[in-house]
Order: C-alpha cells, then structure tokens, then sequence
C-alpha cells in the first residue's frame, strides 16, 4: 500500500509542479482498517502546500466493499516532494492556493508539520520554529 499510495502522491506533486519529483519525507501515516481482499481501493492525493521547490501532499486512501455498499477511509499520510531540473537539483515550485475549507485547514497546517518535520529531522533548530513555538504560547 505504501508503494501505492507513494506513486500517487507524487503523481499529484508532478502535475501541480509540471516538473520531475522525488520523494523527500513521509510522514504521520495511519493504518486505520484492513483493507479486505476484493474491495476497490482508491486513492485521493492532493498538493496541502508548495514552499520553495517542495511540496506536501495529503493522501487518503479508501476501501469500498462493493456487495455491501460501504466505503471506509482506511489509511492517512503526509508525504514531501522536491521538484528537480534535468540535473537533479531543486526548482522551484508554483504556490499552491486552496479553495474549499477542507483545504484552507490543510494548507494553514502545512507550515507547522513542515518546521516538525525539520526539526525532528535535525535540520532546523526548535527555538527557529515559530509556528511551532506559537502552539505553546500563552496569551
């Protein structure tokens, strides 16, 4: 499923950047319900956010028992793509704009999980994550 759902995340990343992508991070990725032998499997990937020349991804992955009509969510994640030139170097990435509230709510989110991602990551120190830091702030 993994496999899967990798391919269809950077699918979404390459069609909103129009660039090659490769895979950077994934991250917070549930395992809800087995997914049972016969169901229809689909997946839903979507660009959260665009930095600089990266990208989050949101992705659901649902499973539909066709005899019995029900759908479940059965999986969650959170993947990073970095879109490269021919060279292999990062280029840079048109921003991501949202538009329903669903997607407002995973855009506002996606600086928070990014400056987690750095630090825990060891690439950004935690007294530079503001957002972070913001969580804990009492007023």
């Amino acid at each position: 499923m993994m496999h899967l759902m990798d391919i269809a995340a950077a699918i979404a990343a390459q069609k909103h950047s129009n660039r090659i992508v490769v895979t950077a991070s994934v991250d917070n990725v549930s395992f809800r319900d087995a997914i049972r032998l016969g169901s229809v499997v689909t997946l839903q990937a979507q660009v959260t956010r665009a930095f600089s020349s990266s990208m989050e991804v949101h992705i659901d992955v649902w499973a539909e028992d066709i005899p019995s009509g029900t759908k479940m969510k059965t999986n969650e994640a959170f993947f990073t793509f970095v879109a490269v030139d021919q060279s292999g170097r990062p280029i840079d990435v048109p921003e991501a704009v949202p538009e329903s509230a669903d997607e407002i709510a995973l855009f506002e989110g996606a600086l928070r999980r990014r400056q987690l991602r750095l630090v825990l990551a060891g690439r950004m120190k935690p007294s530079d994550a503001s957002e972070l830091k913001a969580l804990f702030e009492i007023a």
